[in-house]
Order: structure tokens, then sequence, then C-alpha cells
């Protein structure tokens, strides 16, 4: 990573900028950093330990009677990833603990609980990303396997490799019974639909399908009545449409030594087509990881939640990763979000625009560049969406507990049409440990 300025003097600055916010403008919501400077409370033999791991459980609603199984999720998935960092892995092992953790929940729309397909079946996509090695792995419309994200993973480490016999460009993006076969002949346990289910989901599908035959019922009949010009209304005024959890799972991480990784699994839509891949498995969409470079003076890292539809044809994940580059992040990011995905060309014909993202990003700070000295991390972490909450939770390898938080859209904000930004900022790693 590029050297940066004095760790004290840029948190102030930032927290500065913050002090000077004022209220919302419409019905967008001011940042809310809740970061303070943090010193080391971890025993001797991890004092060195530094990194910082922010989860979400989805963009889309969540219920106040679930609130606490969301949070919970997140509060292990944290764990997770910094009991990793705290052992002295890599980013990218730190994110893929915090997915499959979020992926083995019975609440979250990913792996275990996943939405069903129109067949009744589970397909599953997952990516993740690398900021160092800028390596990614995806699958897409898989099925079979309890954790997507790890085939993911797999991929991109054996990408990693080399080329293949012959020459042959090894995979990074594979999808539906070719990926299943990718991930058993290379160990990956298999897991039948049926266990990956739960009362939830195949309630849900019982409930959508019904819906579905009602509405197709009624479609018929309303034709029929129409060329007599007799009708009134349309099919979905009469229908209730297909309620379709949207709680994609995702995680970014930095690890001690500013190396940035990104992850996203997803059980897509419900009732959706057989063969259907969401933005979790497209590259630039569902997540995004890059290293601070000559051309980039931070690293950072992005994952994204919503309709799947809308994130791919925005490339929202790309698009936020380049957006703060910029030097006031949260501004930046409510732009993104508002003339990249809510006000996008490529969505004008859209109702309501429906996606949410996290996203990091960190310098190093001092002079001092020798490995027996870790340098301090500067981290700005930050979450926006478009639709009625998003679940976070976020962790330091100095915190003894997660933090989480159901981010909500201001009152009498519409969804779709309106977006809320909140975030933090911290201080990892101190420079007289």
């Amino acid at each position: 990573m590029t050297d940066g300025p004095r760790c004290d003097r840029c948190f102030t600055q930032v927290m500065e900028k913050l002090r000077n916010s004022t209220g919302c403008t419409g019905t967008v919501c001011p940042l809310q950093y809740s970061g303070t400077m943090q010193n080391s409370t971890i025993s001797s033999r991890e004092h060195r330990a530094v990194g910082f791991v922010l989860v979400h459980a989805g963009a889309g609603y969540h219920s106040e009677s679930k609130a606490k199984e969301y949070k919970h999720v997140c509060k292990r998935a944290c764990q997770k990833a910094v009991d990793r960092l705290r052992a002295g892995a890599m980013a990218l092992e730190a994110v893929t603990a915090a997915l499959t953790e979020l992926e083995d929940s019975p609440f979250t729309n990913a792996g275990t609980g996943s939405n069903l397909n129109l067949s009744g079946d589970i397909e599953c996509d997952a990516s993740i990303m690398d900021g160092k090695s800028l390596e990614y792995g995806a699958v897409g419309a898989l099925n079979g396997i309890k954790n997507p994200v790890l085939v993911a993973k797999r991929l991109l480490s054996e990408a990693q490799k080399g080329k293949l016999s012959a020459g042959r460009i090894p995979p990074c993006f594979l999808v539906g019974t070719g990926a299943q076969q990718w991930a058993l002949t290379h160990g990956i346990p298999p897991c039948p639909s049926e266990k990956m289910a739960t009362k939830f989901s195949l309630s849900a599908y019982k409930r959508n399908k019904r819906k579905m035959e009602l509405a197709e019922k009624i479609e018929t009949e309303h034709h029929f009545l129409k060329r007599q010009r007799t009708s009134s209304g349309t099919v979905s005024e009469i229908v209730e449409p297909i309620s379709s959890s949207l709680d994609t799972v995702g995680a970014i991480v930095v690890d001690q030594e500013g190396n940035v990784a990104a992850a996203v699994s997803s059980g897509g839509l419900a009732m959706k087509h057989p063969g259907r891949v969401g933005q979790a498995a497209h590259y630039g969409c569902g997540c995004w990881a890059e290293n601070a470079h000559d051309a980039r003076p931070y690293a950072t890292a992005v994952s994204t939640s919503g309709c799947g539809e809308h994130l791919i044809r925005t490339m929202l994940a790309r698009e936020c990763s380049t957006a703060v580059q910029a030097e006031d992040a949260h501004q930046a990011l409510l732009e993104a979000m508002q003339n990249k995905f809510i006000g996008s060309p490529f969505l004008a014909s859209e109702d309501g625009v429906l996606g949410g993202v996290i996203v990091l990003r960190c310098c190093k700070c001092g002079d001092d560049q020798s490995s027996d000295n870790l340098q301090a991390l500067l981290v700005e972490f930050l979450w926006s969406h478009t639709t009625e909450s998003m679940c976070v939770g976020y962790m330091s390898a100095h915190d003894s507990k997660a933090k989480t938080h159901i981010s909500r859209l201001p009152p009498g904000a519409v969804a779709g049409q309106s977006l809320a930004i909140e975030g933090g900022v911290c201080r990892l790693g101190a420079t007289n440990d």
C-alpha cells in the first residue's frame, strides 16, 4: 500500500467532517460515525493482531421480530473472521470464514435456508475477490453444495497456481452442474437441497406457488374479460405480489498488512427460473476488493445485496469501489448510490431500484516501512441501501465483541427511490505496542 498521512491527523480530519455534518437533505440521512481511536485489549500473544471485518445479512426488509436472529448471525460471522485474523490469517481466509458462518444460518438467503426456485430446488450464487492478487472466483446456479463460497474460494486458489495441462486457462466462474462436478472433484462434499431447505423456505415456496397459480388463473380470465371490454383493475392489484427475501449475505475484511478481500453469497430471488444467476456471482457486481497501489491511494472492499438484475446492470460493487477513492468517502458513496444506482440510465424503466452496499477503505499511516513495526491502519467503513432496511455487523481484532445494527430508511422515505447511509471510522494498531 502507498504511504499515507500520519494517522492521528487523518483520523482527526475525518472526525471533524462528521462534526460539521448537518441534518438530512430530502430523504438522505447524513453519515453517523461511531468509530473511536482504539488500543489493543487482547492477550500479549496476539497483541500484534490487526484487522477489521464488516458483514451484512442483506438489504431488504428485516422485521423487528427477527432482528435478534439477524444481529446474532452477524456477530458470529464477525467473530469467525476476527478469530482467523488473530491467528495471523490474511484477509482472504478471514472473509471466507465470515461468509461460511452467514451461509450456515437458516435466517439468511444464502446456503442453508436459501429461496427455492420455480422447480422447488435451491440454486446458489457466490463470489470472492482478493485485493492483493486481484484474483476472483465465482459460482452460479450451484445446486447440492452447502457452502457455495468455499467453491468460489477454491476456484480462486486453483487459478493462482497457474495454467492447467496443455496450457489451458483455469476457470474462475462456473455454473450449474459443471460447478457442482468441479466442487466434488476438488473434495468439497455434497449436500442435498432437501437438507439445505428450512421450514421457513419451504412454507414460503408453497405460499408463493399458490400466489403464482392464482395470478395465472386471474390473468387468463382478465385477458378474456378485456376482450369483452368489461374488465377493471390489473392482476397485480388483485393478487398480492410474491414476497422475495433479498438477504444476500456478504463480508469485507482488511488484515494487518493492509490487504483487503470481499465476498458475497445468495440463494437468489424466490421462484426464480432455474439457471438464473444473480449479482452475487457476477464480476464487479456482487463484490470487489483492490489493494492500494500507485494509481489508488486507498485499499477498498465492497459487497452488495438487493435485486440482482439491478445490481448487475449497474456493476455497483466496482462503481462504489472507484467512487470512494475520492477525498470524502461518505459524499462519494452517497453520489454513487444516487447517480450510478437510483438515477442510473440503465435502470430508467424501473419503478424502484433496490440494493445495498457495505464499503470499507483504508490506508497505512506513518513512515516506518519495516516489518518489525507494523503500521497503523486508518479504516473508514460505510453502508448504504435503498431497501427498507439492512442488517450489518462489524468488529476489529482489538474488540472483545462485535457491534451490530439494523439500518432503516428515514420515516416517510420510499424504498427504491430513497437511500440511507451510515458508517464509522477507527484506527487499528498502535505505534507504541
